[in-house]
C-alpha cells in the first residue's frame, strides 16, 4: 500500500483553535488510513493509503474543514516525493534549519520568482512542485515575500528528511 505524507498549511499549534496532533491522527485512521504517524506539532503525518493522492488530499481537506470550520489546505506527497525533494535540495552546502522546500499544489510558474519582494541574503530555486528558500541569515529576520508561494507550506530540510525515513518505513515514531 503506497506511503503518503500530508503537510497542512497555517496549522495553529498553539492558542485558540489548535490542531492537537491527536486529533489529526484520529482524522487519518478515520479516513481509512493506515500506519498514521504524526511528526512534530507543525501538521505532518505519514501514512498509507489505497487511495491516490488527489483522494487523499480530498478526504483530509473535507475532515479538516468539518473540525476548523474553514478550509485547511493540504499537501500530499508519496514517499518517492518526498525523498526526491530532499535530493534534489539546490542548497547542499546551507545549514539544513535555514533552507526549505516550500511545497506547493502545482509546479511553480517559470517567473515565479520574479516579483518577489524583501529579499536580502536569502537564495531561491524553483523545484518541481516546490520553492527551495536557503535563508542566510535565518527565517525570523528574513521581510522575503514570494508571492507564488502564498498558497504553499514550507518545512526545513531536517523536517523533510525525517518525512522521508518515516514515509520509507525506516522507523516508527
Amino acid at each position: 500500500m503506497p506511503r503518503y505524507v500530508a503537510l497542512l498549511r497555517a496549522v495553529n499549534v498553539g492558542g485558540t483553535g489548535k490542531l492537537p496532533m491527536a486529533e489529526l491522527k484520529a482524522m487519518c485512521v478515520d479516513a481509512g488510513f493506515a500506519d498514521v504517524e504524526t511528526y512534530i506539532a507543525s501538521g505532518n503525518v505519514v501514512f498509507s493509503s489505497k487511495l491516490g493522492a488527489p483522494k487523499v488530499k480530498a478526504a483530509l481537506e473535507q475532515r479538516l474543514q468539518a473540525y476548523a470550520g474553514k478550509p485547511v489546505g493540504v499537501a500530499v506527497r508519496s514517499a518517492d516525493e518526498i525523498a526526491a525533494v530532499l535530493k534534489a535540495n539546490p542548497f547542499p552546502k546551507a545549514p539544513p534549519n535555514l533552507t526549505v522546500a516550500i511545497f506547493l499544489d502545482e509546479p511553480p510558474p517559470k517567473d515565479a520568482l520574479k516579483d518577489v519582494k524583501g529579499q536580502q541574503d536569502e537564495e531561491m530555486r524553483l523545484g518541481k512542485r516546490e520553492i527551495y528558500v536557503a535563508y542566510g541569515s535565518g527565517m525570523g529576520r528574513s521581510k522575503l515575500k514570494i508571492p507564488a508561494a502564498a498558497n504553499g507550506t514550507a518545512r526545513n530540510l531536517n523536517t523533510i528528511a525525517k518525512l522521508a525515513e518515516l514515509a520509507a518505513g525506516d522507523e516508527k515514531a
